[in-house]
């Protein structure tokens, strides 16, 4: 047997060919960098796990390589590293699936079956994403975590909410079945829990039929910290830190375990830059979600004074430009929650080239005016500035939510829950919690929902616990709503282009009656919309807006309506009936009823 591995090993490797297990042209070259190594060995399934026989040349800068005829998709391996007379048994960095987080690798291509897919994501002016966690979002055992293909299963209720874009928390395989996710210990293979490879492309292909587009949350800011096999992975380390693939000194500390990622190493960069091509050139994912991306531009996360990581900015900028030279539709998203211009700045202006970023300016004023117990301490203010604040000179260059996976767990609760704890079903904190969401979906910026958060779900998130469905079939009426305003933003109702263009004007904000006014402009002065908000319990009859000229604004939606939820107001509400007399210095008043907490739109 060792006679006949090593005749048909193969040390003449064709570089090109890449890194991991590459299945060609009836060989499998086998390639691993560990440039302490003084020995590498594959052993697996074809060789009856000898650990011996079928050893890799060692090539430049310590890659080690070989390719042989015997090895098939589908195998089991290992590498076996020999470093000042050690042995470590270690997994492929770039397996594409392994057998659990501790278990072995497997021989995959990735060559799935997409058909005719030609879909292309929507223009990000159109987008509204949807933040969901496969484990939780459609479980319906309590001993099995949710799947992709419990995902599938609900993409039809997806669809007629009129989500385009999904974003999912980490599928990299993690520790256990049961996580956020952002624990990863294999980037580059697909949590098994959730239905391995296979499953993750059944979800992309059925998204895609489905008109949905999908983005990705990769960590890249630590690993792990558990079953990370990279860890000392070619026998190597200093000051008892991670070895090659880690910063050896302080730099390694982040507040999730002590493996914040080498930026300064070209073959670092290298491997996370493998990893990002890897969703979008092998599953088709539409974009890329990074998490705490402050964590790979400052040692501390961009608190205080904090040393920056350049070698960081390296890595995203790198990683940005390429795609977008290749694939420029793709959207990429940092969560840094610094309010930096620089993150979405372009990379020739110095900026590290973002299409987007999570922004706090408007979900943290946005919350505490939301969750403020009292009418007259509400300050709207602060909402003004939420709804005109931007990232250099695009609108949609910020990502613009109330609930997160971040914003609901961690001591923090769903919005209804925020308002009136215990009471989320009360009248007080749905309407307000429906205020959020229409400021959400009208606001300039890319407007994003937490799984649930359409029929008022109240619970933490937790990785342990479902959504709860129940709260749909109770709160029907709201998700409607929900319903009502995507429409309206994403298009498919007309009149709405101002929601999808760049242009914002406050014409009315009174910090006494709580009442705020705002048009979506739309550049080519035929589409504006008219968004008017009553952040206060007050009804109002024959309220006055100054409006520029007698313009016939159409009611389109109101959020008070009782076809929404009994438990909303019996106002009749007609409209807006238009007054020749000066208010907010126009000529011109629209006199209308906004019963309390209240949002009403209106479009030419």
């Amino acid at each position: 047997m060792a006679e006949l591995e090593y005749k048909e090993m193969d040390m003449t490797i064709d570089k090109s060919q890449g890194m991991g297990a590459v299945l060609k042209e009836g060989k499998t070259t086998f390639r691993v960098w560990a440039p302490n190594a003084e020995k590498v060995y594959v052993m697996g399934s074809f060789n009856d796990w000898n650990r011996t026989n079928m050893p890799l040349g060692l090539e430049e800068n310590g890659y080690w390589a070989a390719a042989f005829d015997s090895v098939k998709e589908g195998n089991e391996y290992k590498y076996i590293i020999h470093t000042n007379n050690q042995e470590y048994e270690r997994n492929d960095p770039y397996a594409f699936e392994v057998t659990s987080s501790i278990g072995n690798s497997i021989v995959r291509k990735l060559d799935f079956d997409w058909g005719a897919d030609t879909f292309k994501m929507a223009s990000w002016n159109e987008l509204v994403i949807y933040e969901l966690h496969v484990g939780t979002f459609n479980r319906k055992d309590a001993d099995k975590v949710a799947n992709f293909d419990s995902v599938i299963e609900k993409l039809p209720y997806l669809k007629d909410l009129g989500i385009n874009c999904i974003e999912l928390l980490p599928v990299a395989e993690f520790a256990g079945g049961i996580s956020w996710g952002y624990n990863p210990a294999h980037p580059f293979a697909i949590e098994q829990d959730y239905g391995g490879p296979d499953g993750f492309a059944r979800l992309i292909k059925a998204a895609h039929e489905k008109g949905i587009a999908v983005i990705i949350d990769v960590v890249y800011n630590h690993l792990g910290p558990s079953d990370v096999d990279l860890w000392q992975f070619d026998g190597w380390g200093e000051n008892d830190k991670g070895g090659i693939y880690f910063y050896n000194d302080h730099r390694s500390q982040t507040p999730w375990g002590d493996t914040r990622p080498d930026y300064g190493r070209p073959e670092v960069r290298q491997y996370l830059r493998d990893n990002a091509l890897m969703w979008i050139e092998k599953y088709k994912c539409d974009g890329l979600r990074m998490d705490a991306t402050s964590y790979i531009r400052y040692e501390g996360g961009g608190l205080g004074y904090d040393t920056e990581i350049e070698e960081g900015n390296i890595l995203m900028r790198d990683i940005n430009a390429e795609l977008q030279q290749k694939y420029p539709q793709v959207l990429t998203i940092a969560e840094d929650l610094k309010g930096e211009n620089k993150v979405t700045d372009a990379i020739e202006h110095n900026g590290l080239g973002y299409g987007s970023q999570w922004d706090m300016n408007f979900v943290h004023p946005v919350r505490e005016v939301l969750e403020d117990t009292y009418d007259n301490s509400r300050d709207l203010k602060k909402i003004v500035d939420a709804l005109e604040f931007k990232y250099g000179n695009d609108v949609f260059t910020r990502i613009i939510y109330t609930e997160s996976h971040d914003e609901v767990a961690n001591g923090k609760a769903r919005v209804p829950e925020e308002i009136q704890p215990g009471e989320a079903d009360s009248s007080f904190a749905k309407k307000r919690a429906i205020l959020g969401i229409a400021l959400t979906l009208t606001a300039p910026g890319i407007p994003m929902l937490f799984q649930g958060q359409e029929f008022i779900e109240d619970k933490y998130f937790q990785d342990t616990e479902a959504l709860d469905w129940g709260k749909y079939e109770k709160h029907q009426g709201i998700q409607k709503l929900v319903r009502d305003l995507v429409f309206l933003r994403t298009g498919k109702e007309d009149r709405t282009a101002g929601l999808r263009d760049q242009g914002i004007k406050i014409v009315h904000f009174n910090d006494e009656t709580k009442i705020l006014a705002y048009i979506r402009e739309d550049r080519n002065q035929e589409e504006h919309v008219l968004i008017i908000m009553n952040f206060s319990t007050m009804d109002y009859i024959d309220y006055g807006i100054g409006l520029e000229d007698n313009h016939d604004w159409k009611l389109r939606f109101n959020s008070s309506w009782k076809g929404y939820d009994s438990d909303f107001s019996d106002l009749e509400i007609k409209g807006i009936n238009h007054v020749e007399e000066e208010t907010d210095g126009q000529n011109w008043t629209g006199k209308l009823t906004i019963p309390g907490y209240c949002c009403q739109i209106y479009t030419l």
